[in-house]
């Protein structure tokens, strides 16, 4: 039987799990944003980044404020920033890990 702490993890992994959406976030970590700027800096249509943007709300990641006619997207709990930190972290291992095995490789073969 499942936690709900593992539906809730499971959940946001998969919510996470598009990389327009994590674009999206590391534009937002600078602060709130409309559609237009998104589409803008990300050069994508404004129906995909819309349609991301969708999900990351069903996904209770992003929050909206309305002014006038524009909608502003803002993040609703900055640790999802750590969070993209440890994933950098993790990736930034692994490529040391491959370098290193490359590395010794060569050495074998010389």
């Amino acid at each position: 039987m499942k936690s709900a702490l593992h539906e809730f993890k499971a959940e946001l992994f998969r919510t996470l799990g598009h990389p327009i959406r994590l674009k999206i976030l590391e534009l937002l970590r600078t602060g709130e944003k409309t559609v237009s700027e998104i589409q803008h800096d990300l050069n994508i249509e404004a129906s995909s980044v819309s349609q991301q943007l969708a999900v990351m709300r069903r996904g209770q990641l992003v929050d909206t404020r309305k002014s006038g006619t524009n909608v502003f997207y803002s993040v609703r709990d900055p640790l999802i920033f750590d969070l993209m930190d440890i994933a950098r972290k993790i990736f930034e291992h692994q490529v040391a890990n491959m370098n290193s095995l490359l590395h010794e490789e060569e050495r074998e073969t010389t």
